[in-house]
């Protein structure tokens, strides 16, 4: 028969228990506040009030947001956005992490040093601008795409784990008569699924949650993404109704901050619901490379 130790709670223990449990309420009651409003009933809402639960549940908001072509063109830019350049940022970092690993390669130091040099180093937002003016992609998707293909960061991570990848399998696929590529497609490629998928995750987050650079990219409101949307409706609008409810003759004006709730939800549901079930992956891409030998 065995016996299980545990730990005796001290003092320290419960006020850090306890100190942690009231930070966590703290960070978890916003979400309640603007899932609870965005839910709520347009005739029982009263602005300034808690709402821990709706006292009369509704989607006249949702209705609302999703009957308007300025939600469905912000969705279809933010889709894009995030499909495209989570694929080719993909592509970029690991090809270009694979270039870093071989000292063969002409010119090999000072690209890893031009890499390093931008981890310490930022042009800053007027060079950047400039910099896509310059390249006519103002007011374009691809300003938002190729902004952000890579950073500093992911390339040395990648880098990193590549190395840890035993060299004997490319040499042994060389014996056999594969090319570089095929090596890099063939051995190299499915060896680095663990890193592609959580990478992968990092970029489609990045992309998804893109703000700042839509905001001064995009002169276009047709092609701005969620969460310039959001930003418009929440800061930018003013506190009155903004519209009736569609549908079924009900002509009951919209209090401006119900919309506002509402289009927040529908901005981060789609994250919220895929990060639990992909928190592994994001957690393995941190510790990538970390350990050797």
């Amino acid at each position: 028969m065995s016996f299980v130790a545990t730990k005796k709670l001290t003092l320290f223990d419960y006020i850090n228990y306890s100190l942690l449990s009231v930070i966590s309420l703290a960070c978890i009651f916003p979400f309640i506040y603007v899932f609870s409003v965005s839910f709520t009933d347009p005739e029982v809402y009263v602005p300034l009030q808690f709402y821990l639960l709706p006292e009369k549940w509704s989607l006249s908001a949702y209705k609302y947001i999703l009957s308007t072509n300025s939600f469905i063109n912000a969705l279809k830019s933010t889709v894009f956005v995030t499909g495209i350049g989570t694929v080719l940022s993909v592509i970029i970092s690991f090809t270009f992490a694979y270039v870093l690993t071989k000292k063969v390669v002409p010119g090999r130091r000072f690209m890893l040093s031009a890499v390093i040099f931008t981890l310490v180093f930022n042009a800053g937002i007027l060079p950047n601008y400039l910099l896509i003016k310059e390249l006519g992609l103002l007011n374009s998707y691809w300003s938002l795409i190729l902004s952000g293909l890579t950073n500093a960061w992911s390339l040395i991570v990648i880098k990193s784990f590549l190395e840890s990848l035993p060299p004997e399998l490319e040499d042994a696929a060389h014996i056999d008569g594969c090319s570089d590529i095929g090596v890099f497609w063939r051995i190299v490629i499915p060896l680095s699924m663990p890193a592609i998928a959580a990478f992968t995750l990092f970029f489609a987050v990045s992309y998804w949650n893109t703000y700042f650079n839509a905001l001064i990219y995009l002169t276009d409101a047709k092609k701005w993404t969620l969460q310039v949307l959001v930003k418009s409706l929440v800061i930018d609008s003013d506190s009155n109704g903004v519209g009736a409810a569609g549908g079924g003759g009900d002509d009951r004006v919209i209090p401006q901050e119900t919309i506002r709730m509402a289009s927040i939800v529908l901005a981060i549901v789609p994250i919220l619901i895929v990060y639990p079930f992909l928190q592994k992956h994001f957690a393995k891409g941190v510790m990538l490379g970390s350990v050797k030998g």
